[in-house]
Parts: C-alpha cells; sequence; structure tokens
C-alpha cells in the first residue's frame, strides 16, 4: 500500500468486480488504500467473490446485484449506504458483456440482441450511477469511472451494437460530468484489446494478430486498464467528462 495515498479510508465500489478487470480494479484501487467493495451476478459472487476479497489489502463487502433491476440496484445503495456510514467515494462501472457478430451480417444483429446489449452495457451503467449518485454526492467528492472502448469512435469492435453502446457511454460520461459536478467527477476509461476471455471465441492468434498492428506491439492486460483506472482517482483529481484512451496506440 502506498503511504499518504489519497483513498487512504475512502469506500469504493466495482460494479462487475468479479471480472478480469473489476477484479484487477479492484486490486489496484485497495493498494492505495481505498476500501473496494465488490458487486456482480449472485452467481459469480458466489463462485468468485470470496477469492477476489480475500485478495485485497482492504476489502469492504460482496454485494449481489443485478444491474438491469432497478430495484435490485436501490437494495445495493441501502446496503452500502448503511456499511459506508452514508456516503461512497467512488464507483467503477466494470460490468459489461458481447459477442463476436461480423459486422456485415446485419440479420445476426436481431432486436433482441440489440436491446439485450444496450440494457447491459448502456442502461445498467446509466442506472447504477442514477441510484448512487445521493452516496455520491453526499462524499463531496464522488468519482465515477466507466468503462468505453475505442470502438467507440473507431466502430471496430466486437459487434456494431457493443460499438454504438459504447458511444452512449462516452457520450453519458461527458453529460453526467456537467450535472453531478462539482461534488463527482465522471471519467471513462477507453481501452483497446485486452488480454481477457470478455469476448467468447477470440484466442490467440487474433490477440497476436492485433498486437502486431499496434504500436506498442502488445495487447493491455488488465493491470494495464487497472492502473488507468485508479489514476482516475489518484492523479487525474482536475478532471472530469473526459474519456482515457489505454490502447497502446492502436486507435492511431
Amino acid at each position: 500500500m502506498r503511504i499518504n495515498s489519497p483513498l487512504t479510508g475512502k469506500s469504493f465500489l466495482v460494479v462487475g468486480g468479479t471480472g478480469a478487470i473489476g477484479s484487477a480494479a479492484a486490486r489496484a484501487l485497495s493498494a492505495e488504500g481505498a476500501v473496494v467493495h465488490i458487486a456482480d451476478r449472485a452467481a459469480t459472487i458466489a463462485e468468485r467473490g470470496a477469492a477476489v476479497l480475500d485478495s485485497l489489502a482492504h476489502g469492504g463487502g460482496l454485494h449481489p446485484v443485478d444491474i438491469t433491476s432497478t430495484a435490485s440496484l436501490q437494495q445495493l445503495r441501502d446496503s452500502l449506504s448503511a456499511q459506508c456510514g452514508g456516503a461512497l467515494n467512488g464507483l467503477i462501472n466494470a460490468s459489461g458483456f458481447t459477442k463476436a457478430i461480423p459486422h456485415g451480417d446485419l440479420d445476426a444483429l436481431t432486436d433482441e440482441f440489440i436491446d439485450e446489449m444496450f440494457q447491459v452495457n448502456w442502461r445498467a451503467q446509466f442506472a447504477t450511477i442514477r441510484e448512487l449518485a445521493p452516496l455520491l454526492k453526499a462524499s463531496g467528492d464522488g468519482l465515477v469511472v466507466s468503462l468505453s472502448s475505442i470502438a467507440s469512435f473507431t466502430a471496430v469492435g466486437s459487434n456494431i451494437a457493443y460499438c454504438a453502446a459504447k458511444a452512449g457511454i462516452d457520450v453519458m460520461t461527458k453529460a453526467l460530468a456537467r450535472v453531478l459536478a462539482p461534488e463527482v467527477r465522471i471519467l471513462a476509461v477507453s481501452p483497446g484489446v485486452v488480454d481477457t476471455s470478455f469476448v467468447p471465441g477470440r484466442g490467440a492468434d487474433f490477440s497476436e494478430k492485433v498486437a502486431d498492428a499496434t504500436p506498442l506491439k502488445r495487447i493491455a492486460s488488465a493491470d494495464d486498464i487497472a492502473r488507468a483506472i485508479a489514476a482516475c482517482a489518484t492523479h487525474l483529481t482536475y478532471s472530469t467528462g473526459h474519456i482515457i484512451q489505454v490502447d497502446g496506440g492502436r486507435a492511431l
């Protein structure tokens, strides 16, 4: 743990905290002294939550949540309020899902799939911020960091709906930065390809191809993204409404 970190004793929530990037972010924030709470689907909390919490220098609690349900998010808010003294210093929106669908295969992008993509990857992110805004405001120096993607502006990603949902994250970040200031700062971290299993079916051959076409000649690790998220809390203290690219130059 870094001594005299600005995060010492502050409370953070990582939604999607059992995933590769979410758990890495939780560890990075905890190493800076933050008390980190983990929220995720009940099944993944049961399967991996305890291991993630045990890996933290300063673990808070485990919170099963359905981010597509406002009632479930309100229960999460009330639980956090009780555990964190009515205030929350930081929210990391790290949940989401995708599926590789060729952009030219319009028929595969069904109405049901599009609706689910936006429900999980945009609406739920907004709803989480909406429900937790009172706790973030109460802290006086709240922070939200959402996971975006360079797909939001390159339009090159796992599928067209995913690209559009991430573009929505960027717009939401800018809009909420205006309306929630000065009590809450809103930022987004925008990775390129990351070495995780986030996109089902993508293997080492895909990663090698992308790495070769990336100026830094490698794809990102989950820790690369986690360090950027932690930097939003520790170093970018006069920034809000911005999208921080962490892509090794891939979008150039």
